[in-house]
This record gives C-alpha cells, sequence and structure tokens, in this order.
C-alpha cells in the first residue's frame, strides 16, 4: 500500500468498510478520511457510491431467493419482525 497516499488509502477504506457493513470501521474512517484532507463532500460521495455498488450483490441474492420459491410465494411482501 505504500504506492497509494493517504486520501487514496481512505478513499478504498471507506469504501470497503461499507461494503462490509462494518460499523466500527466507518466511524474510524471518516474521521481518518478527513484528517487525510477529504472534504466531507468528498467523503459523502464515496459512500453514496459504495452503496450503490454493494446494493447489486444484495439485489441478486435476493433475485436468487425468490427465484427459489414458487411464484406465488415469492412475490409476496411480508415484513419481518426484527426489521
Amino acid at each position: 500500500m505504500s504506492h497509494l497516499n493517504s486520501r487514496e488509502t481512505e478513499l478504498v477504506a471507506l469504501g470497503a468498510a461499507l461494503g462490509s457493513n462494518c460499523v466500527p470501521c466507518i466511524e474510524y474512517h471518516i474521521p481518518q478520511a478527513r484528517k487525510a484532507g477529504l472534504t466531507d463532500q468528498e467523503i459523502h460521495d464515496v459512500i453514496l457510491l459504495a452503496d450503490k455498488v454493494r446494493q447489486v450483490p444484495a439485489k441478486k441474492v435476493l433475485e436468487t431467493a425468490k427465484n427459489l420459491l414458487p411464484t406465488e410465494i415469492a412475490t409476496t411482501e411480508t415484513k419481518a419482525e426484527c426489521c
């Protein structure tokens, strides 16, 4: 990682933290990103982009799960008690 500067390192870290759903990592890397010179707008943009990337496999997993069920069940929306 010696070829990356601190800004680049924090951009990668924020993307990885969001992609892995790691709250402690986000809590650590947002202040580190600021220290590295990223603005709050840049951090916001990185987080939104990382979230878009993260949502692609999540949607595909949901699609696959629904496709493995009968159509009449897979299309019925239900809310989980925990969410």
